[in-house]
């Protein structure tokens, strides 16, 4: 059950100035992810919680690319009400059945952040997951959960769950589907799925290779997953650069 709103109005007459800059982040988030190569078509999803809302967060409309989206096209989804007779405009289904799951059970959750990539599919496909193979991966030793293909996530009885396989992980392998992240903020969403995807981009390289391969040992990555979390929110140093790599490139993401 969806509850879509109009698109919102520009930042002048913007009601919540909070709001908009997570409009303007969540824009940024699409575009980024188009620009190094992680968008399917229309496919797959990225959401931000409303500030100050429990059961409220923003997803783009169903319709557009990723290279589309722009802060007011965005619109807002009710965790638990059905879809607004006032507006025409959907999400996808499947995306909101995941990010109403995460939402609701994460209240840290400030973005979630899901992506069908060639070799993140490829690892998800894989019995054994992530391995240890690489810094990009050790990175996120210990904060992995997986959840088994149900099929197109049109059920919410998956939500229940997903959650449970999630736990409190920053990354669900969603096996033989694609990757999702979980930021507490979108910078940190984003930067998760980043380094997510090149860890399974060296491991289906390294795989390929037909050498022998070293496994990084349980000691090492724990000491470098600990590092990471030491961090204040991993993510934000780069944010302020990928703005404005966007900005370079003239797009109108903040529209």
């Amino acid at each position: 059950m969806i509850t879509t709103y109009k698109h919102a109005p520009p930042p002048a007459t913007c009601e919540n100035n909070a709001e908009w800059r997570v409009r303007v982040d969540l824009a940024a988030c699409y575009r980024l992810v188009d620009y190094f190569g992680m968008s399917e078509l229309i496919r797959t999803h990225i959401s931000a919680r409303v500030p100050g809302t429990v059961d409220e967060f923003l997803m783009k409309p169903d319709k557009l690319l990723f290279d589309e989206v722009t802060a007011s096209s965005l619109i807002k989804v009710n965790t638990h009400k059905e879809v607004s007779k006032e507006s025409n405009i959907q999400v996808n289904r499947a995306g909101f059945t995941i990010h109403s799951a995460v939402h609701m059970a994460r209240p840290d959750a400030q973005c979630v952040l899901h992506i069908h990539t060639r070799d993140g599919t490829a690892v998800a496909a894989q019995k054994d997951g992530l391995l240890p193979l690489s810094q990009h991966a050790a990175r996120f030793y210990g904060s992995v959960g997986y959840h088994d293909y149900e099929g197109i996530a049109l059920d919410l009885e998956e939500r229940k769950r997903l959650t449970v396989h999630l736990g409190t992980n920053s990354v669900l392998i969603l096996r033989n589907h694609g990757l999702l992240t979980v930021g507490r903020s979108i910078a940190e969403a984003f930067n998760h799925a980043y380094y997510l995807e090149l860890a399974c981009q060296v491991q289906i390289a390294a795989q390929n290779s037909g050498v022998e391969l070293i496994h990084l040992s349980k000691d090492i990555c724990e000491h470098t997953a600990a590092q990471v979390r030491g961090l204040s929110s991993p993510g934000e140093r780069d944010w302020p650069a990928l703005l404005r790599l966007l900005d370079r490139k003239s797009l109108n993401f903040r529209s």
